[in-house]
């Protein structure tokens, strides 16, 4: 009887599985990426943004940094009818520098831009692409002030990889020195629109995302 009792007790007594789930940093980082806004946006934004497509902004230079986070953005952001346009932030002409010896007129759009813009049309054609040449003293400033004059929707840049002492000289600093790593700081921080810094890895292959509530988050290729 006490075998018979104790199995009946055993045969209503139903084991649940744990419920796995998900990071809630990594959901996050995919509705950031994929450019989700949240349900208190209005309809009415949703429906335009959906036929318009969205403006996105990548900082650009001849370095290997950019290359790399323009090549993301173009196989992991970028959708169809968004409108890419690739920044380029140069210092502000001096009398006469703006013709060579010679007195022939300096190009205003580097050819490695040409390059970029034509990579843009072979990988996705769907996508309207734009070349922007802004002048302006400090980098950060300028990039933060032409994203939000274009009311871009994203803003990307390349990061490099900075050593620890590096780091701590620029936390000593204050950050007053706006360049390198500098100009990646204070678009995250300041910009209007979402900003990621893009950093390619190099053994383990992927590449490192930051954005203002994330930091190095790695994401495989």
């Amino acid at each position: 009887m006490p075998g018979f009792w104790l199995n009946k007790v055993r045969s209503h007594v139903r084991i649940r599985s744990p419920t796995v789930q998900s990071n809630p940093s990594t959901a996050d980082l995919k509705n950031e990426l994929s450019g989700h806004r949240g349900v208190e946006n209005s309809e009415d934004s949703a429906a335009s943004e959906s036929v318009h497509g969205r403006k996105i902004m990548i900082v650009v230079e001849s370095s290997l940094e950019a290359k790399n986070a323009l090549h993301w953005a173009l196989t992991h952001t970028l959708q169809s009818r968004d409108l890419l346009f690739l920044l380029y932030v140069t210092k502000p002409w001096k009398k006469g520098e703006r013709f060579t010896k010679d007195g022939h007129p300096i190009p205003r759009i580097p050819d490695f831009l040409h390059s970029m813009k034509n990579m843009c049309k072979l990988k996705r054609p769907e996508v309207e692409t734009e070349i922007i040449v802004a002048e302006g003293k400090e980098k950060g400033p300028t990039v933060v002030e032409e994203a939000k004059k274009k009311e871009v929707a994203m803003l990307i840049l390349g990061q490099k990889k900075r050593s620890m002492s590096w780091r701590l000289l620029m936390m000593w600093a204050g950050n007053r020195r706006i360049g390198g790593n500098g100009v990646v700081e204070h678009c995250i921080q300041n910009a209007s629109c979402m900003a990621i810094a893009v950093r390619r890895k190099n053994k383990d292959g992927g590449y490192l995302i930051t954005t203002k509530r994330h930091k190095n988050f790695w994401l495989l290729a």
